[in-house]
């Protein structure tokens, strides 16, 4: 594993002031945030397993309160009881604990369920919201429109009658919809629904309730009566920001300030839990922790470090800048993880592809026999001992390299020295190479190749079969 070079060192104005690197620069800021009085808040549904999505959005909340002596509440959005599931729930709190989160409490949105029925009805009340059963593919269309629903101006006592009729289950298909705008340009504010009635088993409730709040009711009430003080939420909820502020003015709840950061979008990735859902029930993966899933599960089986996820998290910070990451940025931290500048554990050893090498036969000067020399295992750690490696007048290439290289062409087997590759069995399109010959050049100066080759000895016994999987992505 090679990393980049070592960054710089600081610069320092004429004061002497220490100038801090960009890669240095804390990137977890919090807007009208007070020392020690910092709360916030996780809030995942249990429909699926933990992505790295999620890790973002949990590790920045955690990292937050942290970094302000706060406090982290984890709460689990159970407000759609026909995705939830206690597998699901235990898998997310299993994560949890493996990344490390540190929070105050766990809490369930259904613990204040009650509460939001009467504020639900106190906003019916107040002409603050009302009944509608208007069929729903039309109730979508009005609001696309801009047209106001039927039942937008019934009178309170109609819309206590149907509220009523919802919660025992009997007004199926009516919902009850905030009273904000019926042409608002933010199509948000366009008299969002607030509760619908389902008839379906809920994990924790059971079957005592036939009516649910939607997410965005529920949200701001728990925020404010959790005492969270900064929601943080990504960027695609920029237009549900207004309405989370009207319903906390429309109760009288104290508003947490919102703060956004963008959402995290990996190239060649889904990171919906109904599509991630669809693979694993179709069987285009193994399961959840697969090891081309982007789930923390799957991440962690393919070999991510805790760290590198959280120093990957870290790098984007706050940013609202929408854009996708590259995989190869985080697994290249994930190598520096593993195999440091300093202090490295990892033995190094040699490695070709079989299937894919070429046999070149040596000849010249300094040639030697089959022999064993020691090396290093690794150069910048002599700590970790010796290793025999063999030398002998048959090596084997790459042949991706070799397609590369002319005839005559003088290249650096790595830790050896310089040889001239003579000819080369090549198929008639250049894309192959069967053999070749070359002559041992150790004079040669290797700062003026510009091919330095990874090599082993063709030789029977210094040569062990390994298995190397490489996972490709699941889309393309």
């Amino acid at each position: 594993l090679e990393g980049k070079p070592a960054p710089e060192p600081a610069k320092t104005s004429k004061k002497g002031e220490k100038k801090e690197n960009k890669a240095d620069e804390d990137k977890f800021v919090l807007e009208k945030a007070e020392m020690g009085n910092v709360v916030t808040r996780f809030p995942p549904e249990a429909s699926g397993f933990m992505h790295i999505g999620h890790a973002k959005a949990a590790l920045t909340n955690h990292l937050l309160a942290e970094k302000y002596k706060g406090r982290m509440i984890f709460r689990f959005d159970d407000t759609n009881p026909k995705k939830e599931d206690a597998a699901y729930e235990k898998a997310i709190e299993e994560d949890s604990k493996t990344l490390g989160l540190k929070y105050d409490r766990v809490t369930y949105t259904s613990d204040r369920f009650e509460e939001m029925l009467v504020l639900c009805e106190k906003m019916i009340k107040i002409g603050k919201a009302y009944c509608d059963d208007t069929e729903t593919d039309l109730m979508r269309e009005q609001r696309g429109e801009g047209i106001e629903s039927k039942c937008r101006n019934q009178t309170i006592e109609q819309n206590l009658k149907m509220w009523e009729a919802m919660k025992t289950g009997a007004a199926q298909g009516t919902v009850v919809r905030a009273k904000i705008s019926v042409d608002d340009d933010n199509k948000c504010l366009r008299d969002p629904v607030m509760y619908r009635v389902v008839i379906q088993h809920h994990v924790k409730c059971g079957d005592k309730y036939k009516v649910f709040p939607t997410y965005d009711f529920a949200c701001p009430i728990m925020d404010s009566l959790d005492g969270v003080t900064h929601a943080l939420r990504t960027s695609e909820y920029n237009d549900r920001n207004p309405q989370y502020y009207w319903i906390c003015e429309a109760l009288g709840l104290r508003k947490p300030h919102i703060q956004d950061f963008s959402r995290l979008n990996m190239e060649f990735t889904v990171m919906s839990k109904r599509k991630l859902t669809k693979f694993v029930d179709d069987g285009l993966v193994t399961g959840w922790d697969d090891p081309r899933m982007p789930t923390v599960k799957g991440l962690l089986r393919r070999g991510l470090k805790l760290s590198a996820i959280e120093k990957f998290i870290r790098s984007q910070g706050m940013s609202k800048a929408n854009n996708f990451q590259e995989w190869a940025q985080l697994w290249h931290i994930n190598g520096r993880e593993i195999d440091p500048e300093v202090g490295s554990q990892c033995r190094r050893y040699t490695c070709i592809a079989k299937d894919a090498s070429v046999p070149v036969t040596l000849s010249g000067e300094g040639l030697p026999g089959v022999e064993q020399r020691k090396k290093l295992l690794h150069k910048k750690n002599p700590e970790l001992g010796d290793k025999m490696f063999t030398y002998g007048p048959k090596v084997l290439l790459e042949e991706e390299d070799m397609v590369l290289i002319s005839d005559g062409e003088e290249v650096t087997l790595m830790d050896w020295g310089n040889v001239i590759i003579g000819k080369a069995d090549r198929s008639a399109d250049g894309k192959h190479v069967k053999s070749a010959d070359a002559k041992l050049h150790l004079d040669g100066n290797f700062k003026k190749t510009k091919q330095k080759l990874t090599w082993i000895a063709d030789t029977d016994n210094n040569k062990v079969p390994i298995e190397l999987r490489e996972f490709e992505h699941i889309i393309t």
